[in-house]
């Protein structure tokens, strides 16, 4: 609707205040009124504006969401974008609702991560009514990769000839600037040494040097990413997801890593986002320690969602060891997310599993033992660049189906079930649950592939030929089948629990090491579902009176269909069962 006279007043004071706190130092009182006016012009909020509900949520324990390249799944003679829709309608239509399309637009390296031209597809992979077909049917997520483009765009062309659109979108430093307190994710050389128009330059590179940062002390780069934005709603998106934004802002002396001027914008591009689409949610990326990960939820004004970064290498760990001591260690520590906010739980993704989450949550002994148990199940390590230059290990890359294939003692025959049980527990917490697709296909290791890249994390974004992954998903004494089917079907009992929504009640229970538990209630207190699991490979025993469940009402496993009274004493689980016990 057109707004009204006091509502843009408001709104362009509100985007002002924003404004200040980034640009106070840099621009002029009457600039920062000018420049708001511009962004609120750029979202088309004169014409079309929403008044804000505060808290609310959009999202149910129906939410699902799965993490895909656009090319995951091919096809002879058919665009990816459409194979995938093809893939998506065929087999996962009745589970999930949301679609986290990995970047699909013209790149040069990282696959997707270095990108040429954010208002194109890359047509490798498809069109923008491809894209738009599949936002029809699900709720889009896509990559805002705002920290960096590609050394190969236009804008960085334009910046080495000194002149065009977009020649000063890029930050640089003195060769001898000071930068040993500068925290990366990667161990090349921060200052990438480039030949311009204007002489010799060093372009900071956070990731590598065809990954170039954007410098947006210069308000220009600010408002080409409200375009983006814009040209994004405008196809469909509904859900941002803010790359590698903790390390936007730059200011030297610092480590570069979470500036308070990061937060302001996370909070500018919130107000402008929702105010233009009430339902679009803005999710960051900050692979880093929990700590700093749960300051971008903010005062509820910063991100709707925040992905759990912590919980993979947490999860994995208590898989191979057997022992959920650290696991609910932290899971006792996460504070319940406002209304308005919810976690993004995933335990698997095109990267690998973060070490950077683990740091203070488990100890060096943990992570080493970790690292070498998934190097033993074929598993690669990528290094990070600490401060004062010291190289610390970043993440682990390797398919989750086989990082879940044994224990610290070796592989064994409990892989399938230890790779349900683990995903029993991300879809059970709080939050809302995310599957990457070879997760949901059992892919294992693609070593051909990293032989191929020389990249280690192309060991997990195995590209399947659609009629085999068919056909394997058709074979019931596959892995694909199995797996599928069993998440299937804890997907759908999680679908029809409201104790499941993301901002369900949640208290951790306390039992054995080799037993984790937790109980969710409903926020109208009606359900109730206390979630246990085995994550031994030994059977384990407990008693009913552990549980304190209210005999007055009917209890029964929402996975088996057992029901439970007051003649039962103890509770007999298999290696890695789950029991999602409830009153519903």
């Amino acid at each position: 609707m057109k707004p009204t006279s006091e509502q843009l007043d408001l709104l362009n004071l509100k985007v002002t205040h924003h404004l200040e706190s980034i640009y106070e130092s840099i621009l002029p009182e009457q600039s920062l009124t000018e420049l708001a006016d511009e962004l609120i012009t750029i979202m088309g909020l004169y014409d079309d504006y929403h008044v804000l509900q505060p808290h609310q949520n959009y999202w149910d324990q129906t939410d699902i969401a799965i993490i895909t390249y656009g090319n995951t799944v091919l096809q002879d003679g058919q665009a990816p974008l459409e194979t995938l829709h093809e893939f998506l309608n065929e087999y996962l239509a009745d589970t999930v609702n949301s679609v986290h399309i990995l970047p699909f637009f013209p790149y040069c390296s990282d696959d997707g991560f270095a990108v040429i031209d954010y208002y194109q597809v890359n047509n490798s992979v498809g069109n923008w009514q491809q894209i738009q077909a599949i936002a029809r049917d699900y709720r889009l997520m896509a990559d805002l990769v705002i920290n960096h483009c590609s050394s190969s765009s236009e804008w960085f062309k334009n910046f080495q000839k000194g002149e065009g659109y977009g020649h000063d979108y890029f930050y640089t430093a003195s060769k001898d600037a000071q930068i040993s307190q500068v925290v990366r994710p990667r161990t090349s050389p921060l200052l990438r040494e480039t030949e311009t128009a204007n002489g010799t330059q060093y372009v900071w590179c956070t990731f590598s040097h065809e990954q170039v940062d954007f410098n947006f002390r210069n308000t220009a780069v600010l408002k080409e990413f409200i375009h983006i934005v814009r040209h994004y709603l405008d196809n469909g998106v509904r859900i941002f997801r803010l790359d590698a934004v903790a390390f936007l802002w730059k200011k030297l002396g610092t480590n570069c890593l979470n500036l308070p001027e990061t937060h302001e914008i996370v909070r500018l591009m919130r107000t402008l986002i929702e105010h233009s689409q009430p339902d679009a949610v803005i999710i960051t990326e900050t692979n880093i320690p929990n700590r700093e990960n749960l300051s971008y939820f903010g005062n509820a004004n910063e991100a709707h969602t925040i992905y759990n970064f912590s919980l993979p290498p947490l999860l994995v760990n208590t898989m191979i060891t057997g022992n959920c001591r650290y696991l609910k260690q932290w899971l006792m520590s996460m504070p319940p997310a406002q209304h308005g906010t919810c976690y993004f739980n995933f335990i698997a993704s095109h990267d690998g599993i973060g070490l950077r989450p683990a740091e203070g949550l488990l100890s060096e002994a943990e992570i080493a033992s970790l690292i070498s148990t998934m190097q033993s199940f074929g598993g690669q390590i990528s290094w990070r660049a600490g401060e004062n230059g010291i190289r610390k290990p970043y993440e682990v890359n390797i398919a989750l189906f086989d990082a879940l294939q044994g224990t610290t003692s070796g592989p064994d025959e409990f892989g399938i079930p230890r790779f349900i049980c683990a995903h029993a527990i991300m879809l059970a917490l709080e939050g809302i649950p995310a599957f990457y697709i070879h997760s949901l296909t059992a892919t294992g290791n693609d070593y051909d592939r990293f032989a191929q890249t020389k990249q280690n994390r192309s060991i997990n974004r195995h590209q399947w030929d659609y009629d085999i992954l068919k056909k394997m998903l058709a074979d019931s004494n596959s892995q694909q089948h199995k797996v599928y089917q069993q998440l299937k079907k804890l997907i759908k009992i999680r679908h029809n629990n409201k104790a499941f929504h993301p901002n369900a009640t949640q208290f951790t229970l306390h039992m054995s090491e080799q037993l984790f538990g937790f109980w969710r209630q409903s926020m109208e207190r009606r359900e109730s579902v206390f979630c246990i699991y085995n994550i031994s490979n030994k059977p384990q025993s407990l008693l009913m009176s552990d549980l304190n469940l209210i005999v007055t009402d009917s209890w029964h496993d929402l996975i088996s269909g057992q029901r439970y009274d007051e003649t039962y004493d103890v509770l007999e689980l298999a290696p890695y069962q789950v029991l999602w016990i409830s009153n519903s």
